[in-house]
């Protein structure tokens, strides 16, 4: 079948065009996205076409010049053009693209897939030049279909969704991030198709800001599914509700780990022997996989989608997160624990609960769970330092889609609180003159400390060093870490623990007989400010604490002049706590402060930025000492 999506609508100048678009360097002229959805024989078969046409706007637009798609296993390329428009003599002349590239898509980062990308260069571009690119791909699994997004770096004339149907095919759909209707729709008939179309005119370039929870949350998007369509008169069931996506996503397991292996079962005999609970031998096998088992997601075709055998997993040492969740089961099994099982998930870039949408699109992420009589625990092993007991961070407040064979159960992953994850610091700090001496203790809990241990690695020498200072600053960049300890780091059921001296030259202020000297050192949440006009949700990785104490000895031959005032704070989003005390020639800051929302909304946003402000103030306030 031939590309679809070539007879576009005309184009207007690029004169016409700069009196409104004048200040943006491209402007998407269309983008269009189609599917045919067709049984033949008696197969159903999802060819996509999609077509682009954007114009150049300005003279850095030139540098634009790249545009990608992309393709794989399961979702076939079948053909492509692209060309570049430019002006000659007044009429449009096309240049085909020649140069192009194909490369693994997120080649750059650990993990693998079958995803390849095909890179085009357009050439001679000029302001007023266009580019157009069309593609079809076929999608092998109908349960696939991908969402449709209303939406650019760009601004955006035309934004297309059109879905053509047999008339004995069945769809459905849901529209994400449209409050106001803005979206068109209409439902035509046409030489015995159905045809249905979204539109959105006039979009405006999306902005991306630091920190949003991802595009699902906040562009207008649409997912369309197949719901069932008929061969011979008989009716086939495809998507609709949770339990037709649990009919697809059990028969990727409903043969997995039958085959019983003797050398895994002797390790997870080997690992729980003594231990006389459930709970204790699940956490055994839990690290045990974290420590012997390597993360690397390896995804090709329908890889992505099957765990691999337990056994497979343990000869290779490597896994993604379906051989994790598939080891995981098996060796808890093998270990006399039957209440461990495979369950889908989605992490937090997904916005979707199982009840508005029931495809695949709703999960990208599968891990273990153990019920522990009706308690819940997440068995993520692709977070290699997260201890037992907490779900990783990224699936926080998400659901889980639990198997039990022929059935399944629908669980909610917690929001771990804030006191699980606090930071616990006491810093003991005494006066040479201007010059700080120091000594201090902290330790890392729950995420803080996965967080911070992921981070470092297996950095060792002076490369641990400077991250351990960083971690450790106090007051400015004088500060000079003199030497440290850790304890803790393999041991995930424990805090992580630093143990630090150092020095920090001319932090105090001698002012004739007055020495000023400001006990916050660590100033929490000050940098983590809003911009006034942020559109989009702000998220937080995990809900911190810290809980800090400063012990400064007073010189002999000074007295405390100002002690500065207690401040307290207590919010939708914050909660601090900060004292002052004097006593027995120490004067002592204590600050707590932890956050309360995982994910702050814009109705949070004036809140936080007074709730900041207010922080700022307080991380100001000087003690004065007085010589005697």
């Amino acid at each position: 079948m031939a590309l679809q999506a070539t007879a576009q609508e005309k184009t207007g100048s690029f004169t016409d065009y700069k009196k409104t678009y004048n200040d943006v360097n491209e402007l998407v002229i269309s983008d269009k996205s189609s599917y045919d959805i067709f049984v033949d024989n008696k197969k159903l078969r999802v060819l996509q076409d999609n077509y682009y046409e954007s114009m150049i706007m300005s003279e850095n637009g030139i540098q634009n010049n790249q545009e990608n798609f992309s393709y794989s296993e399961l979702v076939k390329l079948n053909e492509y053009e692209a060309f570049s428009v430019v002006n000659d003599k007044g009429k449009d002349r096309k240049i085909k693209v020649t140069q192009t590239n194909e490369k693994q898509a997120r080649q750059n980062s650990v993990f693998y897939n079958d995803v390849k990308e095909r890179q085009l260069i357009f050439p001679n571009l000029e302001a007023g030049a266009r580019k157009v690119y069309s593609v079809q791909t076929e999608f092998l699994d109908p349960f696939l279909l991908q969402s449709y997004v209303f939406g650019s770096n760009y601004p955006m004339l035309n934004s297309t969704l059109e879905v053509r149907t047999d008339k004995d095919i069945t769809i459905g759909y849901r529209i994400f991030n449209d409050p106001n209707n803005s979206i068109e729709f209409s439902k035509t008939e046409k030489k015995g198709k159905f045809i249905y179309r979204w539109t959105l005119k006039d979009v405006k370039a999306v902005k991306m800001e630091p920190n949003n929870p991802g595009f699902r949350y906040f562009i207008p998007h649409i997912n369309v599914y197949v719901k069932d369509y008929t061969v011979d008169a008989k009716k086939i069931n495809v998507l609709d509700n949770t339990e037709k996506l649990y009919d697809y996503y059990k028969s990727f397991t409903k043969n997995l780990n039958k085959t019983e292996d003797a050398d895994l079962k002797a390790i997870a005999t080997e690992i729980t022997s003594g231990l006389t609970t459930d709970t204790e031998k699940v956490k055994r096998i839990f690290y045990w996989v974290k420590d012997n088992i390597k993360y690397i997601a390896f995804e090709n075709g329908y890889e992505g989608f099957i765990p691999r055998e337990a056994a497979l997993v343990c000869k290779r040492k490597f896994g993604d997160c379906k051989d994790m969740a598939s080891i995981i089961s098996a060796m808890a099994n093998y270990a006399g624990v039957k209440s461990v099982t495979v369950s889908w998930i989605g992490t937090r870039d997904i916005p979707y609960s199982y009840e508005e949408l029931s495809t695949p699109a709703v999960d990208n992420h599968m891990i273990a769970v153990y019920n522990d009589n009706d308690n819940y625990v997440f068995l993520d092993a692709t977070d290699r330092e997260t201890r037992y007991g907490i779900p990783t961070a990224f699936i926080q407040g998400k659901e889980a889609l639990i198997s039990n064979g022929d059935t399944y159960k629908i669980i909610n992953v917690p929001v771990v609180a804030a006191e699980n994850n606090e930071a616990v610091e006491v810093v003991k700090l005494s006066l040479d003159k201007e010059k700080i001496i120091g000594s201090g203790s902290v330790s890392y809990n729950g995420y803080s400390r996965s967080n911070i241990l992921a981070q470092i690695g297996d950095a060792s020498n002076k490369t641990r060093f400077e991250m351990i200072k960083s971690l450790v600053l106090k007051g400015s960049n004088k500060f000079h870490l003199k030497d440290y300890t850790e304890a803790n780091v393999s041991d995930r059921d424990k805090p992580y623990q630093v143990n630090f001296n150092f020095e920090l030259d001319d932090y105090a202020m001698q002012v004739d007989k007055e020495l000023y000297i400001n006990l916050f050192m660590d100033r929490m949440y000050e940098k983590l400010t809003l911009e006034p006009d942020r559109v989009t949700a702000f998220d937080l990785d995990y809900l911190s604490a810290y809980n800090t104490r400063y012990d400064l000895t007073i010189p002999q031959n000074y007295s405390v002049k100002y002690l500065p005032e207690n401040f307290s704070l207590d919010n939708a989003v914050m909660k601090a706590d900060f004292k002052y005390t004097n006593t027995a020639g120490v004067v002592s800051l204590v600050a707590k402060i932890q956050l309360k929302k995982l994910l702050l909304q814009k109705d949070d946003f004036a809140l936080w930025t007074e709730s900041i402000k207010k922080l700022k103030s307080t991380y100001t306030q000087t003690l004065i000492l007085t010589e005697k």
